[in-house]
């Protein structure tokens, strides 16, 4: 076990002195290998697991150089930092505000659903860190309310979800507008062949850093899988809610619509809920956040907007209300649980539909679910699928061994 402390990193005292106060006086093992990279001014591209303190990792040393610059306080930005979604934006932005408390950083969010004018406001004040979202970062720039010339610090967060949302494109604009020499950072819980391939477009002889296997799943959260028919799920979700009420819980749906109904009849059943989702106002969104965060609702559902946008204590479960077809927003999703050394839960309610991706899941994480029958609406229907699609699975995997590139089996 490493016993390296932020102190012997080489962090400037006002930033160790808020890190004081965060409480945090040990890196984990992504800042530990990140922050001395990037105090050396090289670029970077990093890996670890969702809530192993990835924003830290490339904030700190950030902020340290702002800190340590004789004269810092410029109106355009030194750092830019794009994020694919609203709610990881306004988490970095308090991330910023915490660890820069005694250097005076300055901070704006830029980010669409919401008016643009106070953001316009915060810049023409002055900033030396902005986080944006593409879309609205790109408005601003083009409307001359932006100047991107004095930006040193060019950071990706979570950029494979970039890809995965079609920002390509605007991410190669935005780092056309942001001079080089610069240091170009790059981080994600999963590093993928495309995000190399944008990484190398965007770097200069970049260091990695991998402190995880990219499937990787914290070790202290109990996955388990309840077998379930469709039309039971809600049933089976009050009754997990009501075993004990002090728990907070986050539930993943697959769609936008069942977030915003399985949120009413869980509030139709007296259990306060909050529904986010993209169709919601970025001032909704954050209401309902706040409320899941303050504790005054004890479930958040949510479509997978959040699977990495949002950073909440004490959540006790993730709840899978419908498996994502994308084997890694299941990683993701369950990440929000077992922050920060804590232990959680990830219960995945499968029902017919969801076998394939439950599969998917177990083969990416490379063991199956634990299975939990003990319950009333427990299906042998739906589990028998699975051992059913299990076995079929490995008679086409032996019927394609021997045979020529020309198999059905091997297509």
């Amino acid at each position: 076990m490493s016993t390296i402390k932020f102190s012997d990193l080489g962090l400037s005292e006002p930033v160790l002195r808020a890190l004081t106060e965060c409480g945090y006086s040990t890196p984990t093992p992504v800042q530990e290998e990140s922050i001395p990279i990037v105090m050396r001014g090289r670029d970077l591209i990093a890996s670890a697991q969702t809530g192993t303190g990835k924003t830290a990792a490339f904030m700190l040393p950030v902020i340290d150089d702002i800190a340590t610059r004789p004269s810092f306080k410029g109106d355009a930005p030194l750092a830019l930092v794009l994020t694919p979604t609203r709610e990881l934006a306004l988490q970095i932005e308090e991330n910023v505000k915490e660890y820069g408390k005694y250097v005076g950083t300055r901070s704006c969010v830029v980010l669409g659903g919401v008016s643009s004018v106070p953001q316009i406001e915060s810049l023409r004040r002055g900033v030396d860190v902005v986080i944006a979202t593409p879309g609205r970062l790109i408005d601003l720039v083009e409307q001359g309310e932006m100047i991107l010339d004095d930006v040193d610090f060019f950071i990706l967060d979570e950029a494979d979800r970039m890809l995965d949302l079609g920002f390509m494109h605007d991410v190669r604009r935005i780092s056309d507008w942001v001079p080089r020499p610069r240091q170009t950072l790059l981080f994600s819980a999963t590093i993928s062949a495309g995000v190399r391939s944008l990484a190398s477009t965007l770097q200069t002889d970049a260091e990695s850093v991998a402190v995880a296997p990219p499937a990787a799943v914290a070790d202290n959260i109990d996955q388990t899988v309840m077998f379930v028919e469709k039309k039971n799920k809600a049933e089976l979700l009050l009754d997990l809610l009501r075993v004990d009420e002090k728990e907070r819980m986050l539930i993943f749906t697959g769609t936008k619509i069942s977030a915003t109904l399985v949120a009413r009849q869980l509030e139709q059943a007296g259990i306060r809920a909050e529904a986010i989702h993209s169709n919601k106002s970025q001032s909704q969104r954050q209401k309902a956040l706040e409320a899941f965060t303050r504790g005054k609702a004890r479930v958040l559902v949510a479509t997978d907007i959040v699977a990495r946008g949002i950073d909440v204590d004490d959540i006790t479960h993730v709840i899978n209300y419908e498996l994502p077809p994308d084997a890694e927003n299941y990683i993701h999703r369950i990440g929000r649980t077992a922050r920060a050394g804590r232990a959680g839960v990830a219960v995945s309610l499968c029902c017919v539909e969801d076998v394939s991706n439950l599969r998917a899941i177990e083969n990416l994480v490379k063991k199956p679910l634990r299975i939990v029958d003990d319950h009333r609406w427990h299906s042998e229907t739906v589990a028998g699928c699975l051992v059913s699609s299990t076995r079929a699975a490995k008679q086409r995997a032996r019927a394609g061994r021997g045979r020529g590139s020309g198999s059905k089996w091997a297509r």
